[in-house]
């Protein structure tokens, strides 16, 4: 491992965090249509893709400070469409669906969060020099 294992589990941690508050912001939506019953609940969706923004730009940054080495172990996850959905909100905003949006809480969060859980252990490990 030639690279900064300190930085890397920062940067992990705060993506573990806002998987975490996504997760606590949506609990009380059970379908992309909640998303849009009420002003209250489009401010959820924002602040969703917000914390979307921030992992995927925060999944960007891990990939450079580990030189592509770690997020390559775990095949499983899609690295680059997770990425690819930071740029999308950011840069296309308006064309946001909040089906696709609910389908990636729903599907993809949980893998997510188990996989960022294990490389902050993997990480932490001493024996992992």
């Amino acid at each position: 491992m030639s690279y900064n294992k300190e930085l890397a589990i920062h940067i992990l941690k705060q993506i573990e965090k806002a998987i975490l508050l996504i997760q606590s912001r949506t609990l009380e939506i059970h379908s992309a249509s909640d998303f849009l019953t009420a002003p209250s609940k489009v401010e959820k969706l924002d602040a969703v893709c917000m914390q979307f923004i921030a992992i995927g730009e925060s999944l960007k940054g891990l990939d450079k400070v580990t030189n592509k080495e770690l997020l390559n172990t775990d095949p499983n996850i899609p690295w680059s469409k997770i990425m690819g959905l930071r740029d999308i909100i950011a840069h296309h905003y308006f064309d946001v669906d909040a089906e696709e949006i609910w389908w990636i809480i729903e599907n993809e969060l949980k893998p997510l969060l188990n996989t960022v859980q294990t490389f902050i252990n993997e990480l932490s490990n001493p024996n992992n020099i």
